[in-house]
């Protein structure tokens, strides 16, 4: 069974309107959507400071290396790079 414990939390009554609302369309209670939003927030927090580190960690002389090299197979279909628009030539006419 896994461990909770309570906390007052005060909302502005403009936010408690919307989250009482929201969790309504939602079909879920209020407490449920608090700590859903709660979870979204820290996930995405984690999620930010995992890939900060890991390009902390990166090697990027070793990847230009890897992304300029030649041969391999030929790109599946629907996997082409798109073709470059033509810049118009500036100067001549």
């Amino acid at each position: 069974m896994k461990e909770t414990s309570t906390y007052p939390l005060r909302l502005p009554r403009s936010l408690k309107e919307a989250v009482v609302r929201l969790s309504k369309q939602d079909g879920t209670s209020i407490n449920q959507f608090v700590a859903m939003a709660v979870a979204e927030k820290v996930s995405a927090m984690q999620t930010a400071s995992f890939f900060e580190e890991r390009k902390a960690r990166a090697d990027f002389r070793a990847f230009d290396k890897i992304m300029k090299r030649k041969g391999g197979a030929a790109p599946r279909k629907g996997d082409e790079m798109p073709a470059r628009p033509k810049r118009p030539r500036l100067g001549k006419s």
